[in-house]
């Protein structure tokens, strides 16, 4: 059977449990990316992200990717040369990805091909892990143990010689709208490398390591999860029953439950899980201007809040404990809705989930589900001393701190040097501000 195969977000060749089934049964097999509409209006960013990790396919594949842009419509009709009998694609569960889907089949039932939609990017399908009753689980830790019991598939491993690959017609790689901003590593046999190293000198101390943002204590995957350069699936095979192990699987685990929660409430991509939180007094982004730019550039005066704004600006990548610090300075220290943070998080990051970035967000927000309480509001400072203690991370990112040596380097304001190299003074009083948090807490509880 002829078949067209689309990539979408699983932008490689093994562990591909819909490539695999359609390698299975198709006498000629042409392997097809279109590429969204939208995609010049995304930031650089995200544009050359994307281009990396295409390029790397397509050189990972024997003749080659097709390639094809535009609507849902004129994008699929560049591919028809192949005239297949079916197409077949890794089924979407955000909505983004199920909306392109649902235009997908409407086209390709006006012209009478067929469309398959085979398993997830995910360990265990969202929707999958539910109460008795088949509600939604909201708290993560009766997610993970029903997660856990559900158990998952074996690999699913691809012959790639003994496939009958069609030869692309249009292999032209998208256009970025301007230069890239930094070198942006991807691309399958890249990830694959990265969990080989993370596993040989890392994942046994990950669990005392992985809040750490001075050491390299993570595994570095989540560009490759985003794009699915690498399945989950292949992690979790790999993991035993250390503690070390144990809090890593978690961490997927916090993957999956964030997609399941997306899946079953698509609104809050960019809306509230708990509505009440809407009704909160928020700054103005037009009218702060001058507080968010300050947030998005790293010059806030909190070290280290700048260090991890500036490490997302010049790499394109966060740290995870940096990113719960810079999201609680945003939402609880300036007051601005989480979906401004989020919105920037999506420009900037390499990689950009959406489940991952809006429940994230909406963690620290106190406004999601299974969220920190509303009124644990980080200490910058204390955050910095402890998961910084040495100051290294921060002497990286923010070279006008570099003479002060040790953990003083977050409280640049107790030194009479402190300033010397033109490191800007705090842009707002932390416990003055979480008072004024809480206050605006206490509004919507009446």
């Amino acid at each position: 059977m002829k078949t067209l195969f689309l990539f979408g977000r699983d932008l490689r060749l093994q562990d591909n449990e819909a490539l695999s089934y359609a390698s299975k049964s198709a006498s000629e097999l042409l392997p097809a990316y279109l590429v969204p509409e939208e995609f010049p209006q995304l930031s650089l960013v995200r544009q050359h992200s994307l281009v990396e990790s295409l390029r790397s396919l397509s050189a990972s594949l024997p003749l080659g990717l097709e390639i094809a842009q535009g609507s849902v419509a004129d994008a699929l009709e560049e591919t028809l040369w192949f005239a297949p009998e079916r197409v077949v694609a890794t089924r979407s569960y955000d909505p983004t990805g199920m909306l392109f889907q649902a235009e997908l089949a409407q086209a390709l039932f006006e012209r009478g091909i067929r469309l398959e939609l085979v398993g997830s990017n995910y360990a265990i399908t969202p929707g999958t892990i539910a109460k008795d009753d088949g509600g939604a689980l909201k708290v993560y830790g009766a997610f993970y143990k029903r997660w856990m019991n559900h158990g998952w598939a074996q690999p699913f491993e691809l012959e790639v010689s003994a496939v009958s690959w069609a030869e692309p017609r249009h292999k032209t790689l998208p256009e970025a709208t301007g230069p890239a901003p930094f070198k942006i590593r991807a691309g399958e046999a890249a990830a694959l490398a990265t969990w080989k190293r993370f596993k040989a000198n890392r994942l046994a101390t990950y669990d005392e390591m992985r809040n750490r943002t001075d050491v390299g204590g993570t595994s570095h995957l989540s560009h490759a999860l985003a794009h699915g350069e690498i399945h989950p699936r292949s992690l979790l095979v790999e993991l035993g029953d250390s503690e070390a192990h144990d809090v890593y699987r978690r961490e997927i685990a916090w993957r999956e439950f964030y997609a399941d929660v997306l899946y079953r409430n698509p609104h809050t991509y960019d809306d509230y899980y708990e509505a009440r939180f809407s009704e909160m007094r928020y700054a103005d982004p037009a009218e702060d201007a001058k507080l968010l730019e300050a947030w998005k550039s790293g010059n806030t005066g909190y070290p280290i809040v700048d260090a991890a704004m500036r490490q997302l600006n010049q790499t394109g990548w966060m740290h995870n404990r940096s990113r719960m610090i810079v999201a609680s300075f945003l939402v609880k220290d300036l007051h601005f809705e989480w979906m401004v943070g989020a919105r920037y998080f999506e420009e900037q990051l390499t990689d950009f989930d959406p489940a991952s970035n809006s429940h994230g967000w909406q963690w620290t927000a106190g406004c999601g589900t299974d969220a920190s309480p509303y009124f644990r509001v980080f200490n910058p400072v204390l955050q910095g001393q402890k998961f910084d203690p040495k100051g290294a991370y921060v002497r990286k990112y923010v070279p006008e701190l570099g003479h002060i040596e040790g953990p003083k380097v977050h409280e640049p304001w107790e030194l009479i040097d402190g300033y010397l190299h033109g490191y800007p003074e705090r842009i707002v009083d932390h416990s003055k501000e979480r008072d004024e948090s809480l206050a605006r807490l206490a509004e919507i509880r009446k």
